[in-house]
This record gives structure tokens, C-alpha cells and sequence, in this order.
């Protein structure tokens, strides 16, 4: 029997298997808001299941351990993302520089100003406490970001557009920045009193200090928008 007509006949039935179906991104969705929230140790798996509003033995159908819980709260949210980020980079059509300024800009839309950002804390603060956990982590999301900053970074080189830096070292000066605006979006520690601290006029900024200190002929900058 097709599909639909059983959803039509059954649609008790029906809403379970979409329920079922759900029920894996609801468990992500609700580890990773509890992991930023709590920290990994701190986070029980009752929780988390009690969050997505299943029992602890229906998390564990799906998860068997806390620990695979949190490698498919960084695969769904980081590391399942390369592919379409590196096509991004294959079909971007513009100038390095303005490559870059989109790469970070696109970053913080989508990882930083989102609960996602908390991962990079929670692996900052707990992966020596969890080797196993920061090695994945370092595998699936740290090498691969590298990676295509590294592409970006080359693509300045041999276009002429940057200076023959050391590009492996050279990444850092783009990742660090954003590190920072991560830890600042969950410790106010790293702000001081006073000053308005706008993230994305943080990052413009950023972006253009190391596009100028990479770039071969001198630039303007850009007005403020």
C-alpha cells in the first residue's frame, strides 16, 4: 500500500513513524542546548531525554553512549557541514579578500551567533578531560576548518593577491580571532565594562587587519556599514 494512503487510513500509525523519525534531531537539538548550557560531565542522559520529552531507554536506542550523543551533536552541526562549505569555496567567484570577508562573516551567522558556538568552549574546557571525545573533535571539525582556510589562504597566493606566507601558520591568525568572539557569546569575562561589543563589526575588523597584513598592494578600508 502507498505510503500516503496508509497515513490516510492509519494517521495514529502515521504520526509515530514521523515521531519516530523526529526523534533523533529532537535528542541532538536537546544534548546541544543542555552541553552548552551544563557542560558535557555535568549533563546527564536523563536530562537530555527528559528535554526531548522521551524516556532514558528510547535515548539510548538511538545513542548508546553520552559520548556518541555528543559526536552526533558535533557532526550534525560541524562536521556533516564541510562538504557544502568546501562546494562554497569551489564556486565562489570573487577575489580573495572578499572570499575571506564572506567566509567569516557566513561563520558567524551560521556557528557563531548560534547555540553551536558553545561547542568550541566545551571542547576548550573539557576535551583533556575526554581524550577520546577531543580527538574526534579535532578529526572531524578542527582539520577539516583548517583545511579550507588553508585553501583560502593559497588561493591569495597563487592569484597574486597575498603574500607567500606560511600558510599553516598563517590560518591562525583568521581562526584565533573568531575563537575569541566564540568564548565571548558565553563568558562575559572577555569584555570589558563599558565598551559596546558588537560581534559583527568585531569580525569585519578582524577580517580586514588580516587581509591587509596579507594582501600585496595597500587597500582601503572598507567604510562601516
Amino acid at each position: 500500500m502507498p505510503r500516503f494512503l496508509s497515513d490516510k487510513l492509519c494517521p495514529v500509525r502515521a504520526k509515530r513513524e514521523r515521531r519516530k523519525e523526529a526523534r533523533p534531531g529532537e535528542l541532538i537539538q536537546a544534548a546541544l542546548e543542555l552541553f552548552v548550557e551544563k557542560g558535557f560531565a555535568a549533563t546527564r542522559s536523563e536530562e537530555v531525554a527528559v528535554r526531548a520529552g522521551v524516556s532514558k531507554g528510547t535515548l539510548f536506542l538511538y545513542f548508546q553512549s553520552k559520548e556518541d550523543l555528543l559526536k552526533a551533536v558535533i557532526t550534525e552541526n560541524l562536521a556533516g557541514r564541510f562538504t557544502e562549505w568546501n562546494a562554497e569555496f569551489e564556486s565562489f567567484e570573487g577575489s580573495t579578500p572578499d572570499m575571506l570577508r564572506y567566509c567569516t562573516r557566513v561563520w558567524w551567522e551560521r556557528v557563531g551567533a548560534t547555540p553551536i558556538s558553545g561547542l568550541t568552549k566545551l571542547m576548550l574546557s573539557e576535551g583533556n578531560n575526554f581524550p577520546e571525545l577531543a580527538a574526534f573533535y579535532r578529526r572531524e571539525v578542527v582539520e577539516p576548518g583548517h583545511a579550507l582556510m588553508r585553501r583560502i589562504l593559497q588561493r591569495g597566493i597563487d592569484r597574486g593577491e597575498f603574500l607567500a606566507v606560511d600558510v599553516d601558520h598563517a590560518i591562525y591568525s583568521v581562526v584565533a580571532p573568531m575563537i575569541f568572539l566564540f568564548l565571548t557569546q558565553h563568558s562575559a569575562t572577555w569584555v570589558e565594562d563599558g565598551i559596546a561589543f558588537d560581534p559583527l563589526t568585531y569580525v569585519s575588523t578582524q577580517t580586514e587587519i588580516v587581509i591587509r597584513g596579507l594582501s600585496r598592494e595597500p587597500l582601503p578600508f572598507p567604510s562601516a556599514t
